[in-house]
């Protein structure tokens, strides 16, 4: 496995303003991680998102700087038709993706529009619906479903084009704790199984920490901090820079400022009930 996309000093900022939302702004990322970028609302997270599957520079207009690559290509160079095979997209509110008749025909849509022979649609179609766990769903119109059931069909209709790259910016604001973490499972257990990198954007952290093989940190446009969850969780004072701190994650630090010696930060509720039965034991 090697390095699957490459941002190198990136700045953005979109027509019509005069303050960059990104700014300098540098990452790798290599194949097969589950990249979880976090931060305070308006720190640039989502706009980083479009740079890495297109919609920027493509499709907002803005003053666009440095250079992104996608699986060797250079983004502001590459049709956004052909970014679409490698690098699937699922936004925060589904209902902005989803617009045909059926699920069926929303998964797939995307596939008829980039010219796949028949046979081949049906088949990804198929396999999509399948490993969402929502076949029975499939000639249902995607307005009578529940939000869950609905960010279930939009990631239905990016696995359908067996992307690379998964993007999903903030999956689970719609959904109640249960939802989303059946949700988060899931697209892990699809990057597990199909060998895909993710990038996710998300502020549940309590939820996606524990699945991260890297957590990014971004503040006023910039990468603050990049680095294992349990390295970046358990440093510093990130609530001043908006990122939500796990409960787990506090519950560990006041153990810790009471004279508990704890060997390493858990991020699972479960881990961290094993090590404090192991302390008092």
């Amino acid at each position: 496995m090697g390095r699957i996309i490459s941002i190198e000093g990136l700045t953005f900022t979109y027509q019509g303003s005069e303050r960059p939302v990104l700014r300098d702004v540098s990452l790798e990322v290599e194949e097969g991680e589950f990249l979880v970028i976090c931060g305070a609302t308006g720190c640039g997270k989502s706009t980083l998102l479009r740079c890495i599957n297109g919609l920027i520079p493509h499709m907002y207009p803005g003053a666009y700087a440095g250079r992104v690559f996608v699986d060797g290509q250079l983004v502001s160079e590459t049709p956004i038709r052909e970014l679409a095979r490698k690098v699937g997209f699922v936004f925060q509110n589904p209902e902005n993706q989803l617009f045909m008749f059926s699920v069926e025909r929303e998964v797939a849509f995307a596939l008829e529009n980039l010219g796949y022979p028949r046979e081949e649609i049906v088949e990804r179609t198929r396999f999509a619906l399948e490993r969402l766990s929502i076949s029975h769903l499939a000639r249902i119109p995607p307005f009578e479903l529940s939000d869950g059931q609905k960010q279930r069909v939009a990631l239905a209709s990016a696995l359908a084009l067996r992307p690379r790259i998964l993007i999903l910016d903030e999956p689970t604001s719609l959904l109640d704790p249960y939802t989303a973490s059946e949700m988060l499972l899931t697209v892990d257990g699809l990057r597990r199984e199909l060998q895909m990198t993710v990038v996710l954007v998300e502020h549940r952290l309590e939820l996606v920490a524990p699945l991260a093989t890297r957590l990014v940190v971004m503040a006023d446009g910039r990468v603050e901090a990049a680095g294992r969850p349990e390295e970046i969780l358990g440093v510093g004072d990130l609530g001043a820079r908006g990122v939500g701190i796990p409960p787990v994650v506090q519950l560990q630090r006041m153990l810790q400022e009471s004279g508990v010696k704890m060997g390493r930060l858990h991020l699972s509720p479960h881990r961290l009930a094993a090590e404090i039965n192991r302390l008092l034991k």
